[in-house]
C-alpha cells in the first residue's frame, strides 16, 4: 500500500515545487521579468545600431521607467527577482570566458603588473573610503568593480554584501559611474598611448589593465589594431579571473566578521522588538556562505574551460548567455531604483570612484614606462 504513495513523500523531500505552484510563480514574475529582458533588448540594439553603451542605456532606460517598480504594480515582483537571481547567473556563466590559456598569450611580467594594480587599487579603496566617510561595504564596492571588471564585478560583490536599505541605490550608483568612467577611458586611453608612444603591446596592456568593462576594452583595444585588441581583451580577462579568489577572500571577511549577520526580526514598527521575535525568543542570525553558490558554478566553468572540456560553440553560447544576463539584471536594478536616490551619493561619493579610476591608470601607465 505504501508504494503507491512513494512518488508524494519523495517529492516533498526534496522539496519540489508542485506545477500549480511554479505556474502561479511565473504568472507572477513574468511582466517584470519581460520589462526588463525588453529593456535590456533596446539597449543591445542601440549599441549595435549607434554604438551607445549597452550597460549604460539600459540603466538610463530602466531609470526613466523607474515608475514600473512602485509597490503595488504587476512588473515589481519579477523586477526584483531579475535584479538578483539572474545577475548571479550570469556572473557563474562568465566562468566560461576564462580559460588558463588567456595567461600564455602575455609575459609572467605584464601579469604581474596587472594584479598588482588591481591589489593597490582595492587597498587605497579602503583608504580613500575611510578619509571620504563611506562606509566599508561601499568602499569595497567601488573599488572592487574598479580593480576588476567594472559592472559585472559590482554586481557579483553586492551579491555577497550585507543588505541594507541603501543597498541597491549604491549599486546602481556604481554600475552608473564605472560605466561612464569606461566609455570615457575608452575614447581617452587610446589616445593617451599614442601621446606617449606606447607600442602596441603595452597599449593593449594598459587598456586591458585599466578600462573597467570588457565591452570597452575591447572598442579601445581593437581602435588601434586587431593585435592590440586581441591582447587588451587577454589582459582583462586575466582581471576577470581576479573575481573569484577576491570574492571568496571578501565572503570570508565577513563572514567572520560578523558585517553579513542579518536579523530575521522584523522594525518596530511590525510589532517585533529589535534583536528579538515577538515570542521573546533571541533572534537567529544567518551567516553569508563563505563560498556563494553562484562562485561556486564561476569557478566550476572556468576550469573545465580551462582544461577544454567546454566545445566552443558552448563556450560563446554561454559567454552570450552571460552578457544578456548582466545587461537584463542591470536593467532591473535601473527599473527598482529611482535617478533621485542616485543623486544622494553626494559628491564624496563620486570623488572616490574617480580617483580609484585615474590610481589604477597611473601604476599600470607607470609600472610600463618605467618598470617593464
Amino acid at each position: 500500500m505504501k508504494s503507491a504513495t512513494t512518488s508524494e513523500p519523495f517529492r516533498q523531500r526534496l522539496r519540489l515545487p508542485s506545477l500549480p505552484v511554479l505556474g502561479e510563480a511565473l504568472r507572477r514574475l513574468f511582466p517584470g521579468i519581460a520589462i526588463s529582458f525588453l529593456v535590456a533588448s533596446t539597449a543591445q540594439f542601440l549599441y549595435e545600431h549607434y554604438g551607445a553603451p549597452a550597460m549604460l542605456m539600459a540603466l538610463l532606460l530602466g531609470l526613466s521607467l523607474n515608475f514600473l517598480s512602485e509597490e503595488g504594480t504587476r512588473t515589481a515582483p519579477g523586477i526584483e527577482f531579475t535584479s538578483r537571481p539572474v545577475l548571479r547567473i550570469g556572473v557563474a556563466l562568465l566562468g566560461l570566458r576564462v580559460s588558463a590559456e588567456i595567461a600564455e598569450q602575455i609575459s609572467l611580467q605584464l601579469v604581474a603588473l596587472v594584479i598588482v594594480a588591481m591589489i593597490a587599487t582595492i587597498l587605497l579603496g579602503i583608504a580613500a573610503a575611510r578619509m571620504l566617510g563611506k562606509n566599508a561595504g561601499f568602499g569595497f564596492l567601488t573599488r572592487g568593480s574598479v580593480a576588476i571588471c567594472g559592472a559585472s564585478a559590482a554586481m557579483a560583490i553586492a551579491s555577497i554584501l550585507p543588505q541594507h536599505e541603501k543597498s541597491d541605490r549604491d549599486l546602481l550608483f556604481t554600475v552608473l559611474a564605472v560605466t561612464l568612467l569606461s566609455t570615457i577611458a575608452m575614447i581617452a586611453y587610446p589616445v593617451l598611448a599614442e601621446i606617449l608612444n606606447l607600442g602596441r603591446l603595452d597599449s593593449a596592456v594598459f587598456i586591458g589593465g585599466t578600462i573597467h568593462d570588457v565591452a570597452q576594452v575591447v572598442g579601445a583595444g581593437f581602435s588601434i589594431s586587431q593585435e592590440a585588441g586581441e591582447t587588451a581583451t587577454v589582459v582583462k580577462l586575466i582581471r576577470v579571473a581576479m573575481l573569484a579568489p577576491v570574492i571568496v577572500f571578501a565572503s570570508a571577511v565577513i563572514r567572520v566578521s560578523g558585517m553579513g549577520m542579518e536579523t530575521r526580526a522584523s522594525v518596530a514598527s511590525a510589532g517585533v522588538t529589535r534583536g528579538r521575535e515577538t515570542n521573546g525568543r533571541e533572534t537567529r542570525r544567518a551567516r553569508p556562505p563563505l563560498l556563494p553558490l553562484f562562485l561556486c558554478g564561476f569557478l566550476f566553468l572556468a576550469v573545465l574551460n580551462s582544461f577544454g572540456l567546454v566545445p566552443a560553440w558552448l563556450s560563446e553560447a554561454g559567454g552570450t548567455a552571460s552578457r544578456w544576463a548582466l545587461l537584463t539584471a542591470v536593467s532591473a536594478v535601473g527599473l527598482k531604483t529611482s535617478l533621485r536616490r542616485i543623486l544622494e551619493v553626494g559628491p564624496r561619493s563620486i570623488t572616490l570612484v574617480v580617483l580609484e579610476t585615474v590610481f589604477l591608470g597611473a601604476i599600470v601607465l607607470a609600472g610600463l614606462v618605467f618598470l617593464v
